[in-house]
This record gives structure tokens, sequence and C-alpha cells, in this order.
């Protein structure tokens, strides 16, 4: 008989996920994430203060808070996911906290765009997200979710 492999691989173990390094894991990513969210959130709630400052607020900085918000939202619903043993959320969880680093970088090196302010809160925002990328890219958690 031929054996194929389902196009699907098998669940993540429940007795995986409660491992308490998963748990520690998991629930460290969670904190950051939601720390991210909470961040953007309030950055966005300052953009709306300062509206009628021109020099703080432009359109660019319109746009890139929208769009923190919203992938901060995505990265913390992955990260939910992804303790409950998703592993498409999982991967987007990898592929967002590294992607959003490399935006942030971008934007604070980008001369002249963004005012003081918004950079100074891109960069705490990259250095919790780097700190989620290394959990989720770390071994305990990359061999959870390897395909068996």
């Amino acid at each position: 008989m031929n054996a194929t492999r389902s196009p699907h691989p098998a669940a993540v173990s429940e007795q995986s996920l409660n491992h308490p390094r998963s748990l520690t894991a998991f629930r460290s990513t969670k904190l950051l994430v939601g720390g991210y969210l909470a961040i953007s959130v309030l950055t966005l709630g300052v953009i709306v203060l300062l509206r009628d400052d021109t020099a703080e607020v432009n359109a660019a900085v319109w746009v890139r808070g929208s769009i923190v918000v919203v992938s901060a939202l995505v990265t913390y619903l992955c990260a939910v996911r992804a303790a409950r043993g998703s592993r498409s959320a999982y991967r987007r969880l990898r592929i967002i906290s590294g992607a959003m680093v490399v935006a942030i970088a971008v934007i604070i090196a980008l001369p002249g765009t963004f005012p003081m302010w918004m950079k100074a809160e891109q960069a705490v925002c990259g250095l919790v997200l780097i700190a989620v990328a290394a959990i989720v890219n770390g071994k305990h958690l990359r061999s959870l979710f390897a395909a068996q």
C-alpha cells in the first residue's frame, strides 16, 4: 500500500499545549501582543486628540496609526488561536511579528515623514514585537507546531 500524507498535519495535542513551557510561551506572547494592541489603540486616541495640529498629525500618521491598530488586533487574534493549537494562526503570528518589526524599522528610519513622538511609539512597539518574534520563533514553539 502507498501511504499518502494528509494535506492537513495532525492537530497539536492538548498535552503539548498544556506543557508548562508551552503555557509560559503562550502567556508571554499574549501579554506582549495585548500590550502592543493597547499601545496602538492609545496612539490612535492621541492622533484623534492632536488631529488639528498638522505638525504632529499628518495623513501618514493617520494611515500608519490605523494600520497598526488593525495589525495589532489581527496579531492578538492569531496569538489566541495559536495558543489553542491553530497551526495557521501560529504561522501568521510568526510572519506578522517579523514583518511588523521590519516595517517599524523603516518608519523610524524615514526622515521627516513621521513626527518624533510617533517614531518613539513605534520603537516601543518594535521592541515588544521583537520579544514576540523571539518567543514564537523559539525552539519549543517551532517544534510544537512542526508538521508531523
